[in-house]
């Protein structure tokens, strides 16, 4: 009986693959998984970043953190950063996609055009829309005669995270409308035909035929849009700073301030890792109850 030898190209070819996956691998074990474990090994220290012994105090940053009000006042904002976030995101990208996704010209010029924000730093973003309210923005509001928008909307509390957040919504629609259109274009044309010929309503259509369809893709959006809002750091620090009056101190830069300024290095891997449960038991919560209504 004739043995089987393996085929030298197919075995090549696997030795290549494996070849070219080890190095990712092993970047993102070092640069992630290592750093992750490494910052909750000093989260149970008193380590200040830059002396070389410490000793482990166990759960002392986290009860502390539990105590301290600007940890809460900062997760109470970053919260409402999220959904304030995800509720513009959600709505302005789903419009646009349905919008888009009903061109007869010029569609794929257009769906680039709106794409633009996305190509751009968030950085860069948030310095152009800086000049934008305090030069443009009080020059309008004096025109139409609106106090609120006399001022720069960054320098009083009640209007500083609004803007903040609407700035990082101009980036953020314009991958939630691609995924949208890809979700809109998998809808069979017969089903809005049906619908249209029985009567159906454009909200009913939405409701039954629309909706139904992209669902999987409401959820993928939903999270990133979810993580976005929960780790946001470039727009609020390079537009407020987390100021006035702390009202845009989102986690992130209430980290940064005790990891490079206060040189509290323990408390901000503590505060990280209190972020990272928060953002997973939102992100597993609202896969769960999207996985339900998929069912239904």
């Amino acid at each position: 009986m004739k043995k089987f030898k393996p085929n030298r190209l197919a075995t090549s070819s696997r030795a290549t693959y494996f070849g070219f996956t080890i190095i990712p691998v092993l970047l993102y074990t070092f640069f992630y998984v290592f750093s992750v474990i490494n910052g909750i090994r000093y989260s149970f220290t008193n380590w200040d970043g830059m002396a070389q012994n410490y000793d482990f105090v166990g759960f002392k940053n986290y009860i502390s953190l539990l105590k301290n009000p600007y940890f809460w006042n900062s997760m109470k904002t970053t919260l409402l950063y999220s959904v304030m976030l995800v509720v513009c995101v959600i709505s302005i990208s789903l419009t646009l996609a349905i919008s888009l996704n009903s061109l007869k010209w010029f569609k794929t010029f257009t769906k680039s055009l709106f794409f633009v924000p996305a190509m751009i730093g968030g950085v860069t973003i948030a310095l152009i829309w800086d000049q934008m309210y305090y030069r443009v923005v009080p020059v309008i509001g004096q025109a139409l005669g609106i106090d609120w928008l006399s001022q720069s909307l960054l320098m009083t509390g009640k209007t500083a995270l609004p803007a903040v957040v609407f700035v990082h919504a101009w980036q953020a629609v314009a991958l939630p409308t691609i995924i949208f259109i890809a979700g809109l274009q998998q809808i069979p044309d017969e089903q809005y035909e049906s619908a249209q010929i029985d009567g159906a309503t454009l909200f009913k259509r939405f409701r039954y035929i629309t909706l139904p369809y992209i669902l999987p893709t409401v959820t993928i959006n939903l999270v990133l849009i979810i993580k976005q809002g929960f780790t946001s750091f470039d727009f609020p620090y390079a537009l407020t700073g987390g100021g006035p009056v702390r009202s845009t101190e989102v986690i992130g830069i209430l980290i940064y301030n005790d990891a490079f300024k206060n040189l509290k290095f323990s408390t901000a891997n503590a505060e990280a890792c209190l972020l990272f449960v928060v953002v997973a038991i939102f992100s597993l919560t609202q896969l769960k109850l999207t996985s339900k209504r998929g069912n239904d």
